[in-house]
């Protein structure tokens, strides 16, 4: 709809679904809508018409003197006015798009990256103005997020040109940077085509696609801000660069082979391998070696994951364990042949992001078996930058692999690897080669990972592609930094009425992790403008992410956050649930401080933001030596069979995994108490349940046993119509206690009879889904709420929560579950900082 001007006279032609075509007094057809107006005006009466609405309607005497003032009102007509769009604007052809809607609008002016976002001045007929405004709001470019439009007026300047003037202003920024965008299909078809002059170009890029945020140093975003600052832009790039009709109008990472990065294949000096890297590292790849291989956000370790001795040996050389290893895989053709796709899944697969997506597993197999050993998922992911394409060959090319490995390019808990010269010396014991280029990363950041459940996305890692994407807030909150967790760290920023979380930066339990997250978010508040005025850290005194947050606070007040709070949380703003919202909230994970100084994680929560009340809870059991009972599930099971009174009996795969000597410690241990914390973990209870089944004794990478456990269970074709039972006892001065010691008793009778681990797995899996529902009933009659919250990375586990939010359904709950970030420590920040600022 084109918006009239104040005063202005126009004659009806004709009316139609609620609104009229009319004929101003220069001739021009408009449309404006009659809602105010009582009666609808018959053709031919005039009316005058304001903002674009029909205002009165006139006689033809006011008509005709309106008439007499033609010339006036003509030059009324012409409009000055500045729009300023904050959001993701920079760096996904935002500047191009104004240019062109100016064009199509015949408006003259200029268009500017400024700290603020885009600055867009626009001149000319006032209808075609205010047009404008709207397209700005409607029509912007798919990679764009446009949060706020703002405007003013300004003095008529003339001209007839619309130009994109330099960046502007200084300060901190107010607007976004835009994530790693996934190659496009214009720039593959240019990449395949051996007539266009980047044919084979593995920097081939443009406005809709290439490396964002892992190249942008500053804001503004202009190439100057970013690590392609150093590579000039030759007269035919310069030329696309500069033409509003190319779609590499102003597209900051352009480049092509005769100005843009360069390549090389080298060995552990650093010293040229090939004059053809790609085609070398193909043959290198399918000859079985590996290769350190760099891309958008670091290096990755690729070889073929067909061939069991190259992944064996990767797996040897990073001291890998059983944790299992991402394939990119060379098209969807092949990933059909590798895994099922529930409903959505092959969207998510295929989304510009190009997540690792989670998959059930075609058996038998046809990728090596220790890809990912006793999994039922492979982690697949397609190529998304024209390296990767080029890896796996054009039309015409050698033979190479079709599916390879690409895990993160680090030793075992350590950040991702961006630096070449590190790359030589870090990753030296695991490659034979290294691929790299010239073009530098300004910031590591992993592959994401996610999944589909019920239809719905859940993350697992939150990283490239997604990353620094905001997140909306339910309320405004100050300038704030939060710290995250130890483990699958992420932290975040927020102001105002949205929050920055990072990118994933690992486990905190490595000084080179640490210092990841000093710099990322010290990057963090370079990109926001985010001056944090209160830090905030887990609860937890021992956590070193809390002891980083007491250093890098310095004088300013350090805020602490329950854990299982946190969780509940996350998931609470997410949904954009009020301040003053409760919800009945279920936490369940591995491991979190209690206020009673007990290691939680099978909690129930009556919470809003400001505070929580622990309402119910999985018993206690010892936790005897902490992090040695949660690499040794065989603990566990002891731990939870001492508590639950079944003796430790022969036949159990758990006592029969412990030696004698730590089984002999353990009961003295269990007996008085010492070297023990009471746990309520439903993550041990996973473990534990594990090894009472004779899955998992020990494990290499955290919930490993669970995950086994629940591809059990996912395989199992009975079980789920019985399910074991835990019992609800309520307690007068304190939390309600779900008891699992008839989950224990059931599982042990069930072992000891030669039941199958499979329907072990599916049973006790009913089990915990039916605890949840049963929680959820008792919290209902209690408070009257009926919003369950479910957060902690135990609802990583897509079968129980598939079965959660079913059930929960089927009572009458709104459920709340995560899906815009993980479930597990990596959504952390976002909760703390909710927490934290509504108190």
């Amino acid at each position: 709809m084109c918006l009239g001007i104040p005063g202005q006279v126009v004659e009806i032609v004709d009316g139609f679904a609620g609104q009229l075509a009319l004929v101003d007094v220069a001739g021009a057809r408009r449309r404006v809508n009659i809602g105010m107006l009582d009666d609808p005006p018959e053709p031919g009466a005039w009316v005058l018409i304001h903002m674009g609405f029909a205002v009165e309607v006139i006689d033809g005497a006011e008509a005709a003197r309106a008439m007499a003032g033609l010339e006036l009102m003509g030059q009324a007509r012409r409009l000055r006015r500045r729009y300023t769009v904050s959001g993701l604007v920079q760096g996904v052809g935002f500047r191009p798009f104004a240019y062109a809607t100016a064009a199509a609008l015949t408006l003259s002016g200029s268009v500017a990256n400024t700290p603020d976002g885009v600055v867009i001045e626009v001149e000319g007929d006032a209808d075609a103005v205010l047009e404008y405004g709207h397209r700005l709001r409607t029509d912007a470019p798919p990679l764009a997020m446009v949060m706020d439009v703002a405007d003013e007026d300004l003095p008529l300047q003339g001209g007839t040109g619309f130009t994109i003037a330099s960046s502007k202003g200084d300060g901190p920024p107010h607007t976004l940077a835009s994530p790693d965008v996934t190659v496009c299909d214009d720039c593959l078809s240019e990449l395949r085509d051996p007539a266009d002059r980047r044919y084979r170009h593995p920097f081939i890029t443009c406005t809709n696609c290439g490396p964002r945020f892992t190249i942008i140093t500053a804001l503004p975003y202009d190439r100057a801000s970013t690590t392609m600052a150093g590579f000039p832009m030759c007269p035919a790039c310069r030329a696309e660069y500069e033409d509003p009709a190319d779609r590499r109008f102003h597209a900051q990472p352009i480049a092509c082979p005769s100005c843009g990065p360069r390549l090389e294949l080298v060995d552990a000096d650093g010293s040229s391998l090939s004059d053809d890297p790609i085609s070398d590292t193909r043959r290198r790849l399918a000859a079985g070696q590996i290769v350190a291989i760099k891309g958008l956000g670091g290096y990755h370790l690729a070889c073929d994951a067909r061939n069991a001795d190259a992944v064996a040996e990767l797996r040897r050389r990073k001291q890998r364990g059983g944790k299992p290893f991402a394939v990119m895989v060379a098209d969807l053709d092949t990933a059909r042949e590798l895994v099922t796709f529930p409903d959505g899944a092959e969207d998510l697969l295929t989304d510009p992001r190009h997540p690792i997506v989670l998959l059930p597993r075609l058996l038998p197999a046809e990728l090596a078996t220790s890809v990912a050993p006793d999994n039922p998922d492979l982690g697949l992911m397609l190529p998304y930058t024209p390296l990767h394409v080029l890896l796996f060959g054009l039309p015409g090319d050698s033979g190479g692999p079709d599916a390879l490995v690409m895990t993160s390019g680090n030793l075992s808990g350590e950040p991702i690897v961006i630096d070449d010269a590190e790359a030589l010396r870090l990753l030296g014991a695991l490659a034979d080669a290294w691929l790299r280029h010239d073009r530098g990363i300004r910031v590591p950041c992993d592959d994401s990972v996610s999944r589909v459940v019920g239809g719905v996305e859940l993350p697992v890692r939150r990283s490239r592609g997604y990353a620094p994407m905001p997140i909306a807030l339910p309320f405004e909150v100050p300038p704030m930094l939060a710290a995250g967790g130890d483990l699958k760290s992420t932290c975040a920023v927020a102001a105002g009425r949205y929050a920055w979380l990072s990118q994933h930066i690992g486990d905190m339990d490595d000084l080179r992790t640490i210092d990841a997250l000093s710099s990322t978010s010290r990057h963090l508040e370079e990109l926001t403008g985010v001056r944090p005025e209160v830090v905030v850290a887990d609860l937890h005194p021992g956590y070193r992410s809390s002891e980083w947050a007491k250093r890098y606070a310095g004088e300013r007040p350090v805020r602490r956050v329950q854990h299982h709070h946190a969780h509940v949380a996350a998931v609470m703003a997410e949904h954009g649930l009020g301040v003053d919202e409760r919800v009945i909230g279920i936490a369940f994970d591995g491991t979190g401080y209690g206020t009673d100084g007990a290691v939680w994680g099978g909690e129930m929560l009556i919470a809003d933001y400001k505070s929580f009340r622990r309402a119910a809870r999985l018993g206690y059991v010892p936790l005897a030596g902490g992090d040695a009972s949660v690499l040794r599930p065989y603990r566990m099971a002891l731990s939870h069979l001492f508590a639950a009174g079944v003796p430790w009996h022969p036949d159990l795969p758990a006592v029969v995994a412990c030696p004698p000597a730590e089984r002999d410690l353990l009961a003295r241990q269990f007996g008085s108490g010492t070297g023990c914390v009471p746990t309520s973990s439903m993550g041990r209870l996973f473990d534990a349940v594990a090894a009472l089944a004779g899955v998992r004794q020990t494990v290499e990478y955290e919930a490993e046993a669970a995950i086994v456990l629940e591809g059990l269970a996912r395989s199992a074709h009975t079980g789920q119509d019985h399910p074991y039972t835990f019992e609800l006892c309520p307690s007068p001065d304190g939390p309600d206690v779900a008891d699992g010691g008839p989950v224990i008793r059931q599982v042990a009778r069930d072992v000891l009879a030669g039941v199958p681990a499979a329907i072990i797995a599916a049973r006790f899996h009913a089990g915990v889904a039916a605890l949840i529902g049963m929680l959820a009933e008792h919290g209902r009659d209690e408070t009257g709420l009926d919003v369950i919250a479910l957060g902690g990375g135990v609802f990583q586990n897509a079968l129980l929560l598939e079965t959660v939010v079913d059930d929960l359904g089927r009572r009458g709950f709104t459920v709340l579950r995560p899906r815009l970030l993980p479930p597990n420590d990596g959504g952390l920040a976002l909760g703390q900082l909710v927490i934290a600022a509504a108190g």
